[in-house]
């Protein structure tokens, strides 16, 4: 997986990109936990549950349908959120589900869970960059620099390009 640290970058991408007046902060610190949350799953390990069961590790917590789940709930949410149902779901879907497509990128682990509930099936995407976070304390160690480094690559640096390109568009139809 991407680590914690890399999983935000894809919300920070999108509000920089389309700016304070389509991405509220409070809809952003949405999006950024909808990009870390499904990693909770990983309290499995400690409660004895396979990883390759539906309650597992890049399990349920890392399909489609629960992206889906959390972008309907900020949805509901959209007035505390200081935005519309509209920008709250898509927005908080988008960061959501990059965290399962994200996952399926990465070189190790068991595969994700993206079309739970409708199969167990673990998918990979078929190019698989991201060097696998360790869990744990591994993640302080020189593998764990290496993960860094990957992400820095492979995660953040098009998350950049994106929102620049956002960035570029928004100030563009705005006009001189």
């Amino acid at each position: 997986m991407p680590t914690i640290i890399s999983h935000p970058a894809v919300p920070l991408a999108l509000a920089f990109g389309l700016g304070r007046r389509a991405v509220s902060e409070k809809l952003l610190q949405a999006g950024v936990v909808a990009s870390i949350l499904p990693d909770l799953d990983v309290l499995a390990f400690r409660l004895g549950i396979p990883y390759e069961d539906a309650l597992g590790h890049r399990g349920f917590t890392h399909s489609l349908a629960f992206a889906v789940v959390m972008a309907l709930a900020a949805g509901g949410a959209c007035r505390a959120l200081d935005t519309t149902f509209s920008r709250a779901f898509w927005f908080v879907l988008a960061a959501a589900a990059s965290h399962g497509l994200l996952d399926s990128l990465t070189n190790g682990g068991l595969g994700v869970a993206l079309l739970w509930p409708f199969s167990d099936e673990r998918y990979f995407a078929p190019l698989r960059m991201i060097e696998v976070s360790p869990i744990g304390i591994g993640f302080f160690s020189e593998r764990g620099v290496q993960v860094l480094l990957s992400e820095l690559v492979w995660v953040w640096l098009p998350c950049a390009l994106v929102a620049a390109m956002l960035f570029a568009v928004r100030k563009r139809s705005c006009g001189p």
